[in-house]
């Protein structure tokens, strides 16, 4: 049976990258003090020495870069949906066009 994923809050997370610096112990002893494995308080420090103040958003708190990306990925989207659309309306355009003059053509010369 799969393990339940815990997650932790934003404040204790700082706590216990902060307490790592605070105390003399390592990580790996902090981590078996927290409860949690040493591989997470490691990326939780490393992300806090990257990000600083901005480390660990949250689901839904995208830092400045990660929106931008998200925009201009969504921007890209819509606009290759709309050169799909164009180039769908040119090809139906170009066969009536095309239909119109052999149409055009059939029709008898004393008539046009």
């Amino acid at each position: 049976m799969p393990k339940e994923q815990r997650s932790f809050t934003k404040e204790f997370k700082l706590e216990a990258v902060q307490f790592v610096h605070r105390s003399g112990q390592s990580q790996a002893q902090v981590a078996r003090d927290l409860g949690i494995a040493d591989s997470t308080l490691h990326h939780w420090c490393k992300e806090f020495a990257e990000a600083g103040a901005q480390a660990f958003p949250g689901s839904g708190h995208q830092t400045a870069a990660e929106e931008e990306l998200r925009r201009l990925k969504r921007e890209l989207e819509v606009t290759r949906q709309q050169r799909d659309i164009l180039k769908k309306a040119l090809a139906i355009f170009s066969r009536a066009q095309n239909g119109a003059t052999l149409l055009l053509l059939s029709i008898p010369s004393s008539i046009r």
